[in-house]
C-alpha cells in the first residue's frame, strides 16, 4: 500500500514537472531581430519609412537669356489713361531714392522694375481710385547701354553701346592701343549677376596678325576693356636718356 502511494506521487511528479524541464533544457526562443545592412551596403529604406531622411536643394537657376531693362534713378516715362486723362502724366521722373509721384495717389516706388512690373504697380497704385484702369506706359529717358574703356588706349572714358560691338571694336571706338600698350593680355571685365565680376585675357596681337577674329568676342553693356601696360613702359621712367644734340665744328 504504501509503495502503490509512493509510485502514484512519483508519477503525477513526472507528469506536471517533465514539460516544464524539457522547455528549461531547450532554452527561451529568439525573437527575431532587425536585419542590420552589411558595412558598405546602402539600406533600402524608403523615404517615407525614414522620417529623418532630408530633400536635396534644387540647383541654381541660370540668369535669364533675355534680360528685361530695369528702372533706375532719372529715368522718366509718360503715363497716359485713354479712358481717364485727367490722369495722364508726361515725363514722370524717378528720384534719387527710387520713388516716383504719382497724380492722385502719392509716391510708389519703381527702381529695379521692368516694365511690365512698373504697370503693375502704378496700376495697382490706381486701383483704388479707378476700376481695372487701362495704362499705357512708354520710356522716354534711360539709362543706355555703354561700354568703358581704360588703360593703354588713346580715349579713355564710357561710351554708347548702340549696336554689335566686339573687343576690337571697342579698342578702336577708344582711340586704339597707345605705344605703351600690351596687345596680347587684354582684360574684359564683365559683371555677373550683381555680386560677381567675372575677367577674361584676349591675346588682340595674335588675332590681329593672323587675321583671324572668330575669337573676338562681344562686348555686353556694363562691360569694361581694360589694356595694361607693356613692360618697357613699365621700366622706361629707369632707364637712362641719350639726346643728339647738334655741334659746332671748331675752326
Amino acid at each position: 500500500m504504501t509503495k502503490t502511494w509512493i509510485l502514484s506521487i512519483c508519477l503525477a511528479f513526472v507528469v506536471g514537472a517533465g514539460p516544464a524541464i524539457c522547455a528549461a533544457q531547450a532554452g527561451t526562443p529568439t525573437v527575431p531581430s532587425a536585419s542590420v545592412p552589411a558595412a558598405g551596403t546602402a539600406s533600402a529604406t524608403s523615404p517615407a519609412q525614414n522620417p529623418t531622411s532630408t530633400t536635396v536643394a534644387s540647383p541654381p537657376q541660370f540668369q535669364s537669356r533675355d534680360p528685361r531693362y530695369r528702372i533706375t534713378a532719372s529715368d522718366s516715362f509718360d503715363l497716359t489713361f485713354p479712358l481717364s486723362p485727367e490722369y495722364n502724366q508726361l515725363g514722370v521722373t524717378v528720384q534719387p531714392d527710387g520713388f516716383v509721384t504719382l497724380f492722385g495717389v502719392g509716391e510708389a516706388k519703381v527702381q529695379g522694375q521692368t516694365m511690365p512690373e512698373l504697370t503693375e504697380t502704378v496700376r495697382a497704385s490706381y486701383s483704388h481710385l479707378l476700376h481695372d484702369p487701362i495704362i499705357s506706359i512708354v520710356l522716354k529717358d534711360f539709362n543706355k547701354p555703354y561700354f568703358i574703356a581704360d588703360g593703354q588706349v588713346g580715349h579713355p572714358g564710357k561710351y554708347d553701346l548702340r549696336a554689335d560691338t566686339t573687343l576690337t571694336e571697342a579698342v578702336a571706338i577708344a582711340g586704339g592701343f597707345t605705344e605703351d600698350a600690351k596687345h596680347s593680355q587684354v582684360v574684359l571685365i564683365r559683371r555677373v549677376g550683381g555680386q560677381y565680376v567675372s575677367s577674361q585675357v584676349f591675346d588682340v596681337k595674335k588675332m590681329q596678325a593672323s587675321g583671324n577674329l572668330s575669337e573676338d568676342p562681344l562686348v555686353h553693356p556694363g562691360d569694361a576693356v581694360f589694356v595694361p601696360k607693356n613692360a618697357i613702359s613699365k621700366i622706361k621712367g629707369f632707364l637712362p636718356s641719350y639726346n643728339v644734340g647738334g655741334y659746332i665744328p671748331i675752326k
